[in-house]
């Protein structure tokens, strides 16, 4: 399930890519197989080893070729260890809401990239993340599951980006059917997995994504401007 749309992104085979905030990789994956070059970064040691391992089962099954892989390694968004302007396009995917410091965050992510190239950020939208916040504290406490530290408002973020030296070139929201399913958990508990009501819309989710019904993708459509669970900002380099 990707959030950012790489054809906005500019995304072009044999772009150096840096995904900060990967994950498990599910960007830095279509990435690759997109025939990007691909840095997959993360905080979190455990991410970083299952997208290695990924990494190189793709390779060793020929799904994408070796150069593709470029590296995944552990470190800190407020201090990338890259040269200025190393990157043609980066991209951050529900990173910024954990990070205190989120303005040296960006601060950094703009100086990577080379002048002229594309970057892409996502995060919780306002009204459905707000939602979950009034439904759990623990949802947003900064050690606890989700650890969300502030809710961003399209004001906000797009004027930080600004700030950092970059035009905002587009957004759009996405992944409306996920808002149901986090209220679901925070209204029950942001760890109880098991709970009747969680597993049966997780289920529904599930089989949303793996069928892609034509019906249910009407629906997204018509939602994600009103209650899509991610907003997403693209921009360039000036």
């Amino acid at each position: 399930m990707l959030t950012i749309r790489f054809d906005r992104l500019g995304v072009q085979p044999g772009d150096l890519v840096l995904d900060a905030g990967a994950g498990f990789g599910r960007h830095a994956f279509e990435l690759a197989r997109l025939g990007a070059d691909v840095v997959a970064l993360d905080y979190a040691a455990d991410e970083v080893v299952t997208t290695r391992g990924t990494f190189g089962a793709m390779v060793e099954a020929g799904e994408i070729a070796e150069a593709r892989y470029v590296g995944a390694l552990q470190g800190d968004a407020t201090r990338l260890p890259f040269a200025d302007g190393s990157f043609d396009r980066v991209i951050t995917s529900e990173v910024l809401e954990h990070i205190q410091d989120d303005v040296a965050a960006i601060g950094e992510l703009v100086r990577v990239l080379r002048p002229g190239g594309t970057f892409a950020c996502t995060v919780p939208t306002w009204y459905p993340e707000k939602i979950n916040w009034l439904l759990s504290d623990e949802y947003h406490a900064p050690k606890s599951v989700g650890g969300h530290v502030r809710i961003y408002s399209a004001t906000e973020l797009k004027a930080k980006l600004r700030s950092a030296g970059l035009q905002v070139t587009g957004s759009h929201h996405a992944h409306a059917l996920h808002s149901p399913y986090w209220w679901l958990k925070c209204a029950v508990g942001p760890r109880d997995d098991d709970h009747p009501l969680v597993t049966k819309y997780r289920s529904l989710l599930e089989w949303e994504i793996t069928e892609q019904p034509a019906s249910m993708k009407l629906l997204e459509r018509g939602l994600a401007p009103v209650m899509g669970k991610s907003f997403i900002v693209y921009g360039a380099k000036q």
